[in-house]
């Protein structure tokens, strides 16, 4: 059994009348890559401020390496956090940057960190203010993956790199997490972009955690059904769904929970289709579609889902 470097209990932040987290527990375990999935203002940056000592709870409590983490140099010089929109001083070139991380982060690889200078093709001594958002992305991932860091965030700081960039940024993290095991946590809207990376993944919405789960236990937790409306809706009664769309006689519904065997032997005797679902899908169907009830689908799901078949949950 994994040792926990994290524990949260009952965290709530308010923000006014916002209540960013609502009474969030969990634990992170020590070498385990997490994914914190979730739409724009879920809560998840929130989150990991609170863990990071960037914010305050309104109440509940954060354990980090069994501390408190707030104005204690201990635990703060065992994480890195990396966000999207890093800042750093004006006058800063990539090789300041890394010299800073250098002094901060024990574990810090001045060697990894060119190499991966040179793989994104970063200019070391060009100003970081005049650097393209591509390349202000790589410093920030480069000093994540360096820092070798026992717990690190990566708040979607990848966002600015391209396709090729971003696959490069994931090998290299693999690569690297092999032989310096560690505790990484990606928030990330680009769900199947990262899912393999994948060893446990934290749902939240609306500030609270609506799923937290082993990688391997979340796939096939949720099927898609379609064949004719009368014959799915006669398999798919009594169940838990999570989307259901209609064109025609014909329909299609997204259940929440495996189907056994003997029940995918039912649905082929049916002449209906069972189809998998992905993990973006998964997320944007437990935060966008949930709460019908089981059997039924709330007015409008159809027209929401069409709206949203290429959104991506954040």
């Amino acid at each position: 059994m994994n040792t926990p470097i994290v524990q949260v209990e009952d965290l709530c932040r308010s923000y006014r009348d916002v209540k960013a987290l609502d009474h969030v527990s969990l634990t992170l375990e020590q070498d385990k890559i997490y994914g914190l999935l979730g739409r724009n203002g879920a809560g998840k940056t929130t989150l990991m401020s609170m863990l990071t000592a960037q914010g305050f709870a309104s109440s509940g409590s954060v354990l980090v390496f069994g501390e408190a983490p707030y104005e204690n140099e201990r635990v703060l010089r065992r994480i890195c956090f990396i966000r999207e929109s890093q800042k750093y001083p004006d006058d800063f070139k990539p090789l300041h940057a890394f010299k800073a991380a250098a002094l901060f982060y024990k574990n810090w690889d001045n060697d990894l960190a060119l190499s991966l200078a040179q793989d994104f093709q970063l200019p070391m001594k060009r100003r970081i203010k005049k650097l393209s958002r591509g390349q202000l992305s790589a410093v920030g991932v480069i000093i994540g993956l360096a820092s070798r860091a026992e717990l690190t965030f990566f708040d979607e700081p990848y966002l600015g790199l391209d396709a090729v960039a971003r696959q490069l940024f994931y090998d290299r993290l693999l690569a690297d997490y092999s032989e310096f095991p560690r505790t990484i946590v990606l928030s990330s809207h680009l769900i199947d972009e990262v899912a393999n990376l994948l060893e446990h993944v934290i749902i939240i919405d609306n500030g609270r955690i609506i799923v937290d789960d082993d990688a391997e236990n979340i796939r096939g937790q949720a099927v898609n059904v379609a064949g004719t409306a009368a014959r799915v809706e006669a398999f798919t009664a009594g169940r838990t769904i999570l989307h259901r769309e209609q064109l025609g006689a014909l329909q299609s519904v997204t259940l929440d929970g495996a189907l056994s065997t003997a029940e995918r032997r039912e649905a082929q005797e049916l002449g209906l289709e069972i189809g998998s679902v992905s993990l973006q899908q998964y997320v944007i169907r437990k935060t966008l579609d949930a709460g019908l009830s089981p059997g039924g689908a709330h007015q409008g799901a159809q027209e929401s889902g069409s709206k949203n078949r290429t959104g991506v949950a954040r």
